[in-house]
């Protein structure tokens, strides 16, 4: 006989399952696809739970800020545009779901190199090892021109790459976010952390031209970011500190020179879930109204789904 003591579990008060809330019932199962199933199809089929039935809001959610004209801005890590997605978003742009895009300094060089050579991204684990990493001559050169040429011209940074690109017939222009955004109109804001990018290292760099460059481009951003109100979207995908600290300052001058910027919605996109994004985009911006989701998965798989299913018929 043990000499501690042990609760009488025969006294438990229970109750009928009929009569408990659950979470889970047979109505909200996936249904198995089929091989011709169209993606309106393959939407309707998803479980009606966790990340796939807020994924179906999400699209609802954009596809009515599309329909009303409300701003829809898409801000980019560099990783986005390095691992082929270009064609997804200007797909995107030609449907109507983008008003903005918002770049890092990395994005923009990577998008850059893509039109004027037909690739990028360098094997950082070799270069880095003989001092050789960011040092292709051509791209430090003709990427800060840019910069120079946006002072002269009061532009902003985005909207000068893709002017020259086009002027220039870049080679590979048909695949740059850049030139594809700027003969739509659709705005292209760079923000540059200085120290961040392969070209801040070169002797052609001027950092007086490129921070007014990325200046006008972050004014350009607020000016935006100040229609958000009333079912506005933003989704931040892939930075996991620089866009979503610019797009809080961005926020706080809209709200500032605004009588309200509030109740719209936003969206992290990331292969992991970090804290600023989560913080800066999916929660403080929507306290005062709107929604903001967090998904989960490689953009390259996510990004093109997320297009897919924008384009289905309700």
């Amino acid at each position: 006989m043990s000499k501690y003591g042990r609760i009488d579990l025969g006294k438990i008060r229970t109750y009928s399952i009929h009569s408990r809330k659950s979470k889970t019932l047979i109505g909200g199962f996936a249904r198995k696809t089929g091989a011709k199933d169209s993606i309106s199809v393959f939407r309707s089929k998803l479980p009606k739970y966790l990340k796939a039935r807020e994924l179906n809001e999400f699209i609802e959610i954009m596809k009515k800020a599309r329909k009303a004209n409300k701003p829809i801005i898409f801000m980019l890590g560099a990783h986005v545009i390095k691992c082929g997605l270009s064609p997804v978003i200007m797909d995107l742009m030609g449907e109507g779901f983008v008003s903005l895009i918002a770049l890092n300094g990395a994005g923009a060089i990577h998008d850059f190199e893509i039109a004027k050579w037909g690739l990028t991204s360098e094997n950082v684990d070799e270069s880095i090892k003989q001092g050789s990493f960011g040092m292709a001559k051509q791209t430090a050169d003709l990427f800060n021109k840019n910069s120079v040429l946006a002072r002269k011209r009061d532009l902003g940074l985005g909207e000068a790459l893709g002017l020259n690109l086009l002027r220039d017939k870049a080679p590979y222009v048909k695949y740059s976010l850049l030139a594809c955004a700027y003969r739509a109109n659709i705005p292209v804001t760079v923000h540059v952390g200085f120290g961040t990018d392969i070209v801040h290292q070169h002797p052609s760099f001027d950092p007086c031209a490129t921070g007014q460059a990325t200046f006008n481009d972050f004014k350009t951003l607020c000016d935006v970011v100040s229609g958000l109100s009333e079912g506005g979207v933003v989704l931040n995908v892939g930075s996991a500190v620089l866009l979503p600290e610019v797009f809080l300052k961005a926020l706080s001058v809209a709200r500032n020179l605004k009588d309200k910027v509030n109740k719209f919605h936003t969206a992290n996109f990331d292969m992991i879930q970090h804290y600023r994004p989560n913080v800066n985009v999916v929660e403080r911006p929507t306290r005062n109204g709107g929604r903001g989701f967090s998904f989960t998965g490689h953009h390259e798989i996510m990004i093109p789904l997320l297009a897919w299913m924008l384009k289905s018929e309700d």
